[in-house]
């Protein structure tokens, strides 16, 4: 089916403009086609579908309450929904691959492999929106490293992320509170999570060899690489030289500076944005973004702050929207090697969000040229 996106402001080239946009056999036509439908947007933006390069709102479909979970295929169905509701229409999703048990452990890890794979085989993409693997492998995650060589040789992962989570984890078990909030997470007793993360800390010295095995399996495949809460510079530059070009959510600002000044993409969250600032007590993602310091904006945890983030970047004044709109669609789809989708232009991935700027909200998601989701107060609008 073709359409006629009709009425609206719609940004091209860099810059907010009425005119329509046309969609035809899944991609940004240069005309509109013969019998196309036409959806009014008068009063509306037409903007690029968001690309998230990094989202793991998923595990609250999988495990809405600690241990207690649900079927992997519900929860990626009802995930995919959300996410087209949210506008994004390009979905990498963080599935950690962690030493732990449950939520984040191997058999969590071929479970959600398989549910994205069964939504892809219910036509595209099942619901509309384009589900990729983020694969954030746990450092000391050493059992699953073959596992995962044969899933990156067999494409079923799209980027690999090193993450480091294991000191710190190790650090919080001495709270009660948190010791508890992990073990229900992984489905087991304190006393036994305890013994799990002891016994991954103790082969740490294995890690170097395993994560540059990984590298070059990834730089065979031409998977992006990104690194994780990067603390300092020269833990960025490490990873730099196992060709992780992609800085993702630095701890401080001195380690985007690094990133930047390498010329490599920075990753930081959405909500930091839309909440201003960092949960964790981190760096401020908003003036670093309007610094130029942070190239990108990943829903994180949260799918509906990628949308508002740009709306909030560009209220505070230094980035018009536009430049917002890019942290969270142009320059994500960039950074992850999908060079067909991003921007709205001739030849390229139909993928488009039609978004009130007054609600700050999306009124209706096209992907690959098709109607993917559509607000009830919008049906109206479809001629």
């Amino acid at each position: 089916m073709s359409w006629l996106i009709a009425g609206g402001d719609a940004l091209l080239d860099g810059a907010l403009r009425p005119e329509a946009v046309a969609l035809a056999e899944g991609k940004v036509a240069a005309t509109s086609a013969s019998g196309a439908r036409r959806f009014d947007a008068s009063g509306l933006y037409v903007l690029p579908g968001l690309v998230d390069i990094h989202g793991d709102a998923h595990e609250r479909q999988m495990q809405p309450r600690p241990g207690i979970g649900f079927p992997p295929a519900l929860a990626m169905r009802d995930s995919a929904a959300q996410l087209l509701a949210a506008g994004i229409t390009t979905a990498c999703l963080g599935v950690t691959l962690s030493w732990e048990p449950g939520l984040r452990g191997i058999a969590a890890w071929r479970a959600t492999l398989a549910a994205v794979e069964a939504l892809r085989g219910q036509g595209g993409n099942g619901c509309g929106c384009d589900l990729r693997i983020h694969c954030r492998h746990e450092a000391d995650n050493l059992d699953a490293v073959e596992e995962l060589l044969g899933d990156m040789a067999a494409g079923r992962v799209a980027l690999l992320a090193f993450n480091d989570h294991t000191p710190s984890i190790l650090k919080r078990l001495s709270d009660p509170a948190k010791a508890a909030a992990y073990a229900q997470r992984g489905g087991v007793a304190v006393a036994a999570f305890a013994r799990m993360a002891e016994a991954a800390m103790a082969r740490r010295a294995e890690v170097p060899a395993a994560q540059a095995r990984l590298a070059e399996a990834a730089r065979a495949a031409g998977i992006p690489m990104l690194s994780h809460d990067d603390a300092t510079p020269e833990a960025r530059a490490g990873f730099r030289a196992l060709g992780a070009r992609i800085c993702e959510f630095p701890v401080a600002e001195p380690v985007a500076h690094a990133a930047r000044e390498a010329g490599e993409p920075v990753v930081m969250g959405a909500p930091n944005v839309v909440r201003g600032g960092s949960h964790l007590g981190w760096g401020s993602a908003a003036p670093m973004a309007e610094q130029g310091l942070v190239t990108i904006l990943a829903s994180d945890y949260y799918w509906p702050a990628m949308l508002e983030a740009a709306f909030v970047l560009a209220g505070r004044g230094v980035l018009d929207l536009p430049a917002a709109w890019a942290l969270v669609s142009a320059n994500p789809a960039a950074a992850a090697g999908l060079a067909d989708r991003g921007r709205i232009a001739p030849g390229l991935r139909g993928d488009v969000v039609v978004v009130d700027p007054v609600r700050r909200a999306p009124v209706a998601t096209f992907c690959a040229g098709a109607l993917a989701w559509l607000a009830a107060e919008a049906a109206g609008r479809v001629g």
